[in-house]
């Protein structure tokens, strides 16, 4: 059984379970994906039940809170988004990511804000930051439309990354 996060108007985000194997498979091999987040080695539905046991599962229990799956009140998966704790940030980073056929249907809006109001009022967060690489527009301007400031460039683990800042 896995935990609702929010509903929105449209859509649920709920925490990732090893049954979504297949969804995390096809969407973490997007093209995409591979272009602006990278390659994370899942080729398989079993390397995707790993990964969701050890990267998002392990996620929720050390940090309380992670990615989780956004989808339509009917039951589709459409894509991803919450929060990333990395090692180089002290604060959360918020993070989304969509099939190509659920694009630009405002549903990376939507479960963005709804995260966004999730982390300020369940998780107490103060300030959310965001990365990107420096030539993906559409998460440029999804985070800007949230109000984010863009912080300039960054270089955490030698590649270039454009970083973001919203304070509450």
């Amino acid at each position: 059984m896995t935990s609702l996060i929010v509903r929105t108007v449209r859509l649920t985000l709920r925490e990732l379970a090893v049954d979504d194997a297949p969804f995390i498979n096809q969407i973490l091999n997007t093209p995409k994906f591979l272009k602006y987040i990278g390659d994370r080695n899942v080729r398989s539905d079993e390397d995707a039940h790993d990964f969701i046991v050890n990267k998002y599962i392990s996620s929720y229990q050390n940090n309380g809170y992670g990615l989780w799956t956004v989808e339509t009140h009917e039951g589709t998966a459409v894509g991803i988004c919450g929060f990333v704790k990395r090692d180089y940030f002290d604060v959360p980073d918020i993070g989304f990511a969509f099939l190509p056929e659920h694009e630009r249907q405002g549903y990376g809006y939507e479960s963005a804000l709804a995260s966004m109001k999730y982390g300020r009022e369940t998780l107490g967060f103060a300030q959310v930051l965001a990365i990107t690489s420096l030539n993906n527009h559409a998460s440029v301007s999804l985070l800007k439309k949230l109000g984010f400031t863009d912080d300039g460039i960054i270089e955490p683990q030698g590649e270039e990354l454009r970083l973001f800042s919203y304070s509450y």
